[in-house]
């Protein structure tokens, strides 16, 4: 895993009105690295990842990908230097197949647009049932999406975020109404595509079971403000962390164990 920060955050802040929703914070993450970014309600991720996905103006800060300033670019143009996301509630095309919906990707990358009035099959089909193949979707190709399991969803949207090749995957709640044998499942996935594809992912999550069994790092915010960083080891036993953002060690453990 190189040591080289692919995503450079330097002294991040954003406030609504006299509200400082990120407040100042820095990190970095290399690829092949699964860095999790986790707080209670209201301690500043989403805004931090909007700020990193070009959707919200920064205030103050850089965020640097490879040495390129991403602040002030839009996500599309972000998007195409190789950011990828995907959301909370997965976004998918119900009424498509599932081929459809990452070729529909893929013509977006080329600048195309999609026209349902033409065959789909003839829209960069190889390569969507590629994608498909690397998260193990390609045998529902021709399935709506609309008749797929949430998990399996979950899948069709990694694929889609595949689609440009990113170097970094911005990944926000990924295991979100997941049962426990899927949420690992597809962390899994996450984790064997980082090591084959040398990217690096950012995520969000309330799943500690997730957090401390497939992060290499672990970043808490509160209220805005960075309160702790380090290997899952070190967070677990943190008692900042403990006391800020789960209320006390025994929840804490409550909360580990059982997701």
């Amino acid at each position: 895993m190189s040591t080289e920060p692919l995503l450079t955050v330097q002294g991040l802040g954003k406030s609504f009105g006299g509200v400082k929703a990120v407040d100042g914070i820095d990190f970095t993450l290399a690829p092949g690295e699964l860095l999790a970014l986790i707080g209670p309600n209201g301690a500043g991720k989403s805004t931090t990842f909007n700020i990193i996905n070009g959707q919200l103006a920064a205030d103050c800060g850089a965020v640097r990908l490879a040495g390129r300033e991403l602040l002030g670019l839009k996500p599309r143009q972000i998007w195409r230097l190789g950011v990828g996301r995907t959301f909370q509630i997965a976004e998918t095309f119900a009424s498509l197949t599932v081929a459809e919906n990452v070729q529909m990707a893929l013509l977006s990358l080329g600048g195309h647009v999609f026209n349902p009035w033409r065959r789909a099959a003839d829209h960069r089909r190889a390569d969507a049932l590629a994608l498909l193949d690397q998260v193990g979707m390609a045998a529902q190709a021709e399935r709506p999406c609309s008749a797929l399991a949430y998990g399996d969803v979950k899948r069709v949207e990694l694929a889609i975020a595949l689609a440009a090749d990113p170097r970094l995957l911005l990944m926000d709640e990924p295991t979100a109404g997941m049962a426990p044998a899927e949420r690992h499942a597809l962390m899994a996935l996450t984790r064997r595509l980082v090591q084959e594809r040398g990217m690096a992912v950012l995520f969000t999550e309330h799943s500690m079971d997730v957090v401390f069994a497939h992060a290499d790092r672990v970043i808490v915010l509160a209220r805005g403000r960075l309160i702790a960083a380090g290997s899952p080891q070190d967070i677990r036993a943190h008692p900042e962390v403990q006391a800020v953002y789960l209320g006390t060690g025994k929840t804490f453990e409550r909360k580990v164990e059982h997701g």
